[in-house]
C-alpha cells in the first residue's frame, strides 16, 4: 500500500540540472538558519529540530525516497546535486539515520505494515533513529558481531553491546544487526532488527570524542524483549540487506566536500598568520590543491555512472580512501602552521573559520567510519586485483 502525503511536489527529474541546482540554492537561502551554517560539530536533535521540521513541511526531507512514500523522488544525478549544494552552503547535518539508511531499507525490504507505521513517523520527526552496527572488537570486521537475538515465542530476546553509536541519547529507536544463527559462517547468521530505545534492558552511555563533543554513545542490551514482527526481511538475511546500501553511501563519504572545506580554511588561516605568499606554504598548499582537483575528477567519474543509471562497483571504495586521507593531510598542515594556536579547542579570536584543532580532530576518525581505509583497500585488492583475502 502506498503512503500519500499532503504536499504536491513537482517532478524534479524533468528539470535541467542547472535549473534544479538553482532551485536548491534558492530554497536554502530562503529557509536555512544562518546561525547553523558551517558549524564544526554534529548537532543534537533539539538544536537542529527546527530545520528538520522545515524540510519535512516542504517535502524536502527525503531526497532519495520515492514520491509515493513521501520523498522527493530524485534520481541519483539529482540527489548528487542536492547533496553538493547542501554541502557548499554549510548546512548542518540533521539526525538522518532514519532518512538515509533505514527508510530506503524499509522501502526495499520491509513489510507493508512496517512501511506504513515507520516511514510517516520518520518524515514527521516523531521517531529519531540511531544505527546499531559496530561493537567492541567488531568495528571494521562488522560480520564478527556478537550481539545476539534469540527467538522466544513471539519475541526476540536481545543481549549484547553496540558502540560508537552516533546520537543514541537523542534516538527513539535503534536498528540493529544481530546474530540469530551461530552455526553458519558469520555473514550468514545475521538479521536486521528494530528496537525501541525505551525498552526495559536498554542502557545508553554517552562518550566524549577527541574534541569533547558527546555525539558518540555505547548502548547495552540486557534481556531486551522485542516483538517478533520487528524483524526486517528474512531471518539471517541482514548482512546482504545492509550491504545493499553501502555503494551509494560510499560515494557520499567520498565527496570532495570535507577536503575542499578544509583547504579553504587552510588558506584563511595562512592569511591570518601572514604566510599566504610564503613560497614554502604556497608550494605545499598548491600540491594539496592539485590532489583535491584529482579527487574531484575521480568523484565526477563515479557521479557520471550514477547519472547514466549504472550501479557502482567495489571500486567506489577508491573515493572513500583518497578523500579521507587527503582530508587528514590538509588538517595536519593546518596544525603545522598554526603554532601555539593549534592547541586551542575553540576558534582563534572567536572566528569560527579559524579552527585548525577542530578540523584536525574531525579528520582523525574519517579514515575509520564507514569502513576503515584498511578494509577498503582489502575490498579493492580482492574485487579489482583478484588478490587473496
Amino acid at each position: 500500500m502506498s503512503i500519500r502525503y499532503n504536499w504536491q511536489l513537482p517532478d524534479f527529474n524533468v528539470l535541467e540540472d542547472d535549473a534544479f541546482r538553482q532551485m536548491v540554492r534558492d530554497f536554502l537561502a530562503a529557509n536555512f538558519p544562518e546561525e547553523l551554517r558551517d558549524l564544526p560539530k554534529r548537532l543534537h536533535w533539539e538544536e537542529v529540530k527546527s530545520w528538520y521540521m522545515t524540510l519535512s513541511e516542504h517535502g524536502w526531507l527525503a531526497p532519495g525516497w520515492s514520491v509515493e512514500y513521501g520523498g522527493m523522488g530524485l534520481s541519483a544525478a539529482k540527489q548528487l546535486i542536492y547533496t553538493e549544494e547542501f554541502e557548499k552552503y554549510g548546512v548542518a547535518r540533521t539526525p538522518d539515520h532514519g532518512i538515509m539508511l533505514l527508510g530506503p531499507l524499509l522501502i526495499r525490504y520491509g513489510s507493508e505494515k512496517q512501511k506504513e507505521f515507520f516511514l510517516p513517523r520518520i518524515l514527521a520527526g516523531e521517531d529519531i533513529w540511531c544505527q546499531g552496527y559496530s561493537e567492541p572488537n567488531s568495528g571494521s570486521d562488522l560480520a564478527s558481531l556478537r550481539t545476539e537475538a534469540v527467538l522466544d515465542g513471539e519475541e526476540w530476546v536481545v543481549n549484547g553491546q553496540k558502540t560508537w553509536t552516533t546520537l543514541a541519547t537523542d534516538a527513539d529507536w535503534i536498528f540493529l544487526l544481530v546474530r540469530t544463527d551461530k552455526t553458519v559462517k558469520k555473514q550468514a547468521g545475521i538479521s536486521f532488527l528494530l528496537v525501541p530505545m525505551n525498552s526495559p534492558g536498554v542502557t545508553v552511555r554517552s562518550m566524549l570524542n577527541l574534541d569533547l563533543h558527546d555525539e558518540l554513545c555505547e548502548v547495552f542490551f540486557d534481556d531486551v524483549r522485542v516483538p517478533k514482527e520487528n524483524l526486517v526481511g528474512e531471518m539471517n538475511a541482514g548482512w546482504s540487506m545492509a550491504k545493499a546500501l553501502l555503494g551509494f553511501e560510499r560515494i557520499f563519504l567520498g565527496s570532495p566536500k570535507q577536503s575542499e572545506h578544509a583547504l579553504i580554511r587552510l588558506q584563511q588561516l595562512a592569511k591570518y598568520i601572514g604566510i599566504e605568499q610564503d613560497p614554502v606554504f604556497r608550494d605545499r598548499s598548491v600540491r594539496l590543491r592539485l590532489d583535491l582537483d584529482d579527487h574531484k575528477a575521480l568523484f565526477e567519474s563515479f557521479a557520471e555512472r550514477l547519472r547514466r543509471g549504472e550501479n557502482l562497483g567495489a571500486d567506489v571504495s577508491l573515493l572513500k580512501v583518497h578523500q579521507t586521507e587527503l582530508f587528514q593531510r590538509i588538517t595536519e598542515f593546518m596544525l603545522e602552521i598554526a603554532g601555539e594556536d593549534a592547541a586551542l579547542l575553540e576558534s582563534i579570536d572567536g572566528n569560527r573559520n579559524l579552527n585548525p584543532a577542530a578540523l584536525f580532530m574531525q579528520a582523525r576518525p574519517a579514515t575509520i567510519y564507514g569502513g576503515s581505509s584498511e578494509v577498503q583497500r582489502n575490498i579493492l585488492a580482492k574485487a579489482l586485483l583478484d588478490l587473496p583475502g
